[in-house]
């Protein structure tokens, strides 16, 4: 039983001879709500699909029937757009970046809503605390650097992007290059995972622990003013969630336009 469903226990009292119920696994652990064609479908998976169309959804209204002066839809769409081309893709990218805005705007839009779900009423699961989720997502990006660096440097000048420092020691050469290599093919699609996924993970368990804890500590007992410390505590919380969420967003898009950006110029 996960700590969400024994929090909907009126009799879960400290005082009750109920054991504390501890946030942990079950946490993040669902059962499904329905199958489709014999694939169950869980509420991660779900909320997953629901911030795939909203994003999709609202920039496909935004910018259906673009104006020269544009209705209030186009205008929140154009501020969106108008954020990652000139904070994130010029910034780092330069003028190559424009042509790779809609992707790091997808990008960052999808990571920020599904965060996001974290502190909306009945989803109150942010789907990034899934590792699976921000794995699929790095190795989009990771996908895309391979495909970049290839496509432009070539095969030979795609491995010595990668792995190649003009200038070395000879004797240094060898470790250089299998440095270069843990960390351009394999550390950065993990720790961007690692990343997006940590935070979220950890935050969703902090914000249940102290509305777990406030509940539990609620009787007629000195121990009400601890529970409404708790309670204080799981509400900062949510309001500090709130910039973690779209920090993430923006963190995970910034270091997929750096990638992109080491994969299109040249080498060391």
């Amino acid at each position: 039983m996960s700590a969400h469903t024994l929090l909907a226990e009126p009799g879960c009292h400290i005082r009750q001879d109920c054991a504390f119920p501890a946030p942990g696994i079950d946490s993040f652990n669902f059962r499904p709500i329905f199958s489709v064609a014999g694939f169950d479908v869980t509420k991660p998976m779900l909320l997953a699909v629901i911030c795939t169309f909203l994003v999709v959804g609202f920039f496909a209204a935004a910018f259906a029937k673009p104006k020269l002066v544009p209705g209030k839809l186009q205008l929140v769409g154009e501020i969106g757009y108008g954020f990652v081309a000139r904070s994130i893709a010029r910034e780092v990218i330069g003028k190559k970046g424009d042509k790779y805005v809609p992707f790091l705007t997808s990008i960052f839009f999808f990571v920020w809503i599904m965060n996001i779900m974290s502190i909306i009423p009945l989803a109150q699961f942010p789907a990034t605390s899934r590792f699976a989720y921000p794995v699929a997502l790095a190795a989009l990006v990771f996908i895309t650097y391979m495909f970049l660096t290839f496509k432009t440097h070539g095969f030979r000048g795609g491995v010595k992007n990668l792995v190649w420092i003009e200038g070395l020691p000879k004797p240094l050469v060898p470790l250089i290059v299998l440095l270069e290599f843990i960390q351009n093919v394999i550390t950065r699609p993990f720790t961007l995972a690692v990343r997006l996924w940590a935070n979220m993970f950890s935050g969703h368990i902090l914000i249940v622990l102290f509305s777990v804890a406030s509940w539990y500590l609620l009787t007629p007992t000195f121990l009400t003013a601890v529970a409404g410390g708790s309670f204080l505590l799981a509400a900062f919380m949510t309001a500090f969630e709130l910039l973690i969420q779209f920090l993430q967003a923006y963190i995970f898009t910034l270091l997929a336009s750096i990638y992109i950006s080491g994969a299109i110029e040249e080498g060391h």
